[in-house]
């Protein structure tokens, strides 16, 4: 998309800047058509009153120079004041409406336009506004008005109270944050003006945040309609993708920009002059990694998605712990980027493309978090890595195709900054030329090379050593990784007991600490994160914490079994060893006629339902402390075979619109953007109001003799909960009388996940499958379900 600041002329080249706003996009959005004039009557008149050559002009006359940018403001203000005053019938002016013309925004074409507010009695009409265009000459092109009908002899007292509309404005959002007061104006939108009250009320709608106005009719108290200012651009990226990508942008008036509704002083920028990229829609960059548009919306998606990691992931709440960031300006004239405190800049590759990826912007905002955490920006060489983990756990967050930014260990692979590919390699450094292995010399080291250490730590840490591409270590052990966002979690939480004398060596302790305190009962983080050091030879301290576990059990694994319905299975006893015996034994997920002996572990019985069951049995120590062990009972029909084998749900997917055959509360059958379907456009939403509330969502089926039954779904959790220990909003998930599952704020994550289950044991019997969501008074949580299924073999 090329935009240009207003007043400016056509750059050279392929330089692009940001645009001021073009008020007809506004038109263009409103609910009734846009009203286009020909160039009649007075149209035509001041037409022909502005730089038209006169009748029988020589053919071959030389055209007048262009006239400046000011002189064609100039001319198109007084051709758009001749206009108005005349009030011809396209802009549906009462004998009440008075009419404000606005600064004129020009184009480098030489176009000019006017737009003009509009009010009636005093009061505001929103749809009154119009625009007049003229060209450089201010010969009229054009008008474009949002109005269709003018105002009628409306009176101007409201017989619903200022305060009954701000209770229907609240209404319209799932949480509200805050409101303003309502005031009276002339809503002309959608038919006949009439008498309204407006007001904005902020807040969100599931997990997108809102700022919505609200006209509420003064008569009836009906809303007469809404306006969203907080926008779901779309972006086309150099580097991320599938294009477009989605980017939070804000709406003020009938402009657009690039600042971030959700982040406090976060907007992306041109480093030329500090200012905001802006433009009439909500479509952003071509593709083009030169475009300094795209590099920006390269640079927006990276903060958007790396601020849902952090929320996600760590829990924090923003880049400087409280909401905040920094502008991203992207135009630095230096193949570089960093952050200074106040800012990110981000500069070019030697091909002149702009250094926007998920990784090199990730890193420099995590310099921010770095900053923003206890000690401040981390010293003796580890500040790099530090920022390092935070760009890959972004793109690993992210989990982009392989045609974009993959999640990856390489740090500036895409945007190849000097033309020799990634400008560091965390799962080897030496392959770039920086050490993998720690040395007393590493603290005065050039910072970016000292990071290689630290990088390899990281990738050990998450995936352990060997695999492909090779990670491998300097004291030739194995490591087994912990996976990424263990990996971030206990580096995140490591930083918050960071000082000003931070160095490898604490890194060290306070990664164990981290592990240690963020997973009690268990050695296995604590463990790992010891490996990884000892694999990049950073030496034991003596502050380093132990971690040992008493009373650990272990359970030895029987393999899976087989069974026939009516048929006696052959026993077999579980057996354990550590902690103090004698153990007690239970298990779940056991076949109906099958039991374990509590005090010998031995498992028998006589199935009675065909199905394959997941069954976990567990060992508990006289003396305290346990140990699971897991393993499949698949048991078979007798003659075989299921009756009515299939998918058995209704309206699995939501498809139709409509809830049938399910039986559902109000709304929850949902097909708005805000949460996305998991496929096709509708899906189940339950809760997400952020106040006491329960929604249902249920559906009888019948489930044959002799079937193995299985129920799937696909469930999306956000929460605007900050808690890592307390359910404050529930999902219940039964089948029948039986509760499969409970999900909770604390099971959030970003995207869906399957969950199935083995209901066989209900083979014979008329069920209902039903979800059950409840809230308490504060905070969304949103329960999505999507793409059900009650299969049956």
């Amino acid at each position: 998309m090329h935009r240009l600041q207003s007043g400016e002329a056509q750059p050279a080249q392929s330089t692009v800047f940001a645009k001021g706003p073009i008020p007809m996009v506004l038109f263009q959005r409103s609910r009734k058509p846009a009203v286009v004039l020909g160039l009649t009557g007075l149209a035509a008149a001041a037409l022909a009153g502005f730089g038209t050559s006169a009748a029988g002009a020589a053919p071959s006359a030389a055209p007048p120079p262009r006239p400046s940018q000011a002189q064609s403001k100039a001319f198109a203000v007084d051709s758009a004041s001749s206009l108005v005053a005349g009030r011809p019938s396209a802009l549906h002016a009462s004998k009440d409406d008075k009419f404000t013309a606005k600064s004129v925004i020009s184009d480098p074409s030489g176009l000019q336009y006017v737009p003009y507010e509009r009010s009636y009695k005093g009061l505001p009409v929103i749809g009154g506004d119009f625009v007049v265009v003229t060209d450089a000459r201010g010969a009229v092109k054009s008008t474009s008005v949002a109005q269709t009908t003018a105002v009628p002899d409306l009176s101007t007292s409201a017989k619903v109270t200022a305060a009954a509309a701000l209770k229907t404005a609240t209404k319209q959002l799932k949480k509200v944050d805050s409101s303003t007061a309502p005031t009276l104006a002339v809503y002309a939108l959608n038919g006949t003006p009439k008498l309204a009250w407006q007001s904005r009320v902020s807040g969100s709608k599931g997990n997108e945040p809102s700022s919505l106005s609200v006209y509420v009719d003064a008569q009836s108290g009906k809303v007469l309609g809404t306006q969203e200012h907080v926008m779901a651009g779309n972006g086309t990226a150099a580097y991320s993708g599938p294009n477009p990508v989605h980017l939070d942008t804000t709406l003020s008036g009938s402009t657009y920009s690039m600042k971030d509704p959700n982040t406090t002083n976060q907007s992306c920028q041109d480093a030329a002059n500090n200012t905001t990229f802006s433009g009439p829609d909500d479509n952003w960059g071509n593709g083009t990694a030169s475009n300094k548009e795209t590099g920006c919306v390269d640079a927006l998606f990276t903060a958007q998605t790396e601020r849902h990691m952090l929320t996600d992931w760590l829990g924090r709440n923003g880049f400087d712990g409280n909401g905040g960031g920094w502008p991203i300006r992207v135009g630095l004239d230096d193949e570089n980027a960093y952050y200074d405190g106040s800012q990110v800049q981000v500069g070019h590759n030697t091909a002149g493309g702009w250094i926007g990826s998920m990784d090199v912007v990730g890193h420099e905002l995590g310099h921010g978090i770095d900053d923003h955490t206890p000690g401040g920006i981390s010293g003796s060489g580890t500040q790099e890595f530090v920022a390092d983990t935070f760009g890959a756990a972004t793109e690993f967050y992210s989990n982009q195709g392989s045609a974009y930014d993959p999640p990856d260990f390489y740090v500036g692979e895409e945007v190849n900054l000097v033309g020799s590919g990634p400008i560091r390699n965390m799962y080897n450094p030496s392959a770039v030329g920086d050490p993998n292995c720690y040395s007393s010399s590493i603290p005065g080291s050039e910072v970016h090379a000292a990071a290689g250490p630290g990088d390899h730590w990281f990738v050990l840490l998450s995936l352990g050593s060997g695999g492909n591409p090779n990670v491998p270590t300097c004291n030739s052990s194995t490591v087994t990784g912990l996976g990424i966002q263990k990996a971030i979690k206990i580096m995140y939480n490591a930083m918050l007991m960071k000082t000003s004398s931070s160095s490898y060596l604490k890194y060290r302790t306070w990664t164990l600490t981290a592990a240690k305190n963020l997973y009690p009962g268990s050695c296995t983080e604590f463990n790992t994160v010891k490996a990884a050091w000892d694999a990049v030879s950073v030496p034991a301290q003596s502050g380093d914490p132990t971690c040992t576990v008493s009373g650990g059990v272990t359970v030895n694994n029987p393999g899976n079994k087989s069974a026939t319905v009516g048929t006696a299975i052959a026993s077999f006893t579980l057996t354990a060893s550590g902690g103090t015996a004698p153990y007690t034994w239970s298990a779940t997920g056991l076949p109906a006629g099958i039991t374990i002996g509590s005090s010998t572990g031995t498992v028998s019985g006589t199935p009675t339902t065909a199905g394959t069951y997941n069954v976990t049995a567990t060992a508990t120590a006289s003396a305290g402390g346990s140990g699971s062990t897991s393993f499949s009972i698949t048991v078979s029909p007798v003659g075989g075979g299921c009756s009515s084998p299939g998918q058995k749900l209704g309206n699995a997917g939501f498809e139709t619109g409509t809830a049938s055959p399910w039986s559902a509360s109000t709304g929850v059958i949902d097909n708005t953007a805000s949460q996305p379907a998991h496929s096709g456009t509708w899906k189940a939403w339950l809760d997400g109001y952020g106040q006491t509330h329960t929604d249902t969502l249920s559906q009888s089926v019948t489930i044959p003799a002799g079937c193995a039954a299985t129920l799937t779904f696909y469930l999306h959790i956000d929460s605007a909960e900050t808690t890592t220990t307390t359910q404050y909003d529930k999902l219940t998930v039964k089948a029948g009388s039986t509760t499969l599952a409970t999900y909770s704020n604390l099971n959030k994550a970003s995207g869906y996940s399957l969950k199935s289950f083995n209901v066989s044991s209900l083979a014979g019997q008329t069920v209902s499958i039903s979800f059950t969501g409840t809230e308490d008074s504060s905070l969304q949580t949103s329960f999505v379900i999507d793409d059900t299924g009650l299969n049956l073999s």
